[in-house]
C-alpha cells in the first residue's frame, strides 16, 4: 500500500507559477510511476504528466507541454509539478497517482492504470 498526499496548490492570477507535492509514504522501498491529472468542475478527470520510477522517462499532455515540468525525489518519496504561465483553463482539482512499474522508462497516462490516489489539490488561476 502507498499512501500520497497532494500540497502546493492555490490562488495565483494567470501567468504566475506553483509548484505541487506529492509525497508518498507506505511501500515506498518499490519502484512506482507517478502520474498528475486535474478535474475541473464539470469535466472529466484528465491527464497532465507522468514520470518514469527512474525519472528518466516523463511524459505529458498537449495542454501543458512546455509550461508543466514533472521531478521526483526519491530519497524524499516526492514528485513535483512544477507549472508555469498557469491559464485560467488550467483551474482544477491536481491528483497525484501511483503504480507499482519496475521498468526504466515504464510509465502511464490513463487514470485506469493507476492504484493508488491522493486526495487532491486545488489549483485556481484568475484572469
Amino acid at each position: 500500500q502507498v499512501q500520497l498526499v497532494e500540497s502546493g496548490g492555490g490562488l495565483v492570477q494567470a501567468g504566475g507559477s506553483l509548484r505541487l507535492s506529492c509525497a508518498a509514504s507506505g511501500r515506498t522501498s518499490s519502484s512506482y510511476a507517478v502520474g498528475w491529472f486535474r478535474q475541473a468542475p464539470g469535466k472529466e478527470r484528465e491527464f497532465a504528466a507522468a514520470i518514469s520510477w527512474t525519472g528518466l522517462s516523463t511524459h505529458y499532455a498537449d495542454s501543458v507541454k512546455g509550461r508543466f515540468t514533472i521531478s521526483r525525489d526519491n530519497a524524499k518519496n516526492t514528485v513535483y509539478l512544477h507549472m508555469n504561465s498557469l491559464k485560467p483553463e488550467d483551474t482544477a482539482v491536481y491528483y497525484c497517482a501511483a503504480k507499482y512499474a519496475s521498468g526504466t522508462y515504464s510509465l502511464y497516462w490513463r487514470p485506469r492504470d493507476y492504484d493508488y490516489w491522493g486526495q487532491g489539490t486545488q489549483v485556481t488561476v484568475s484572469s
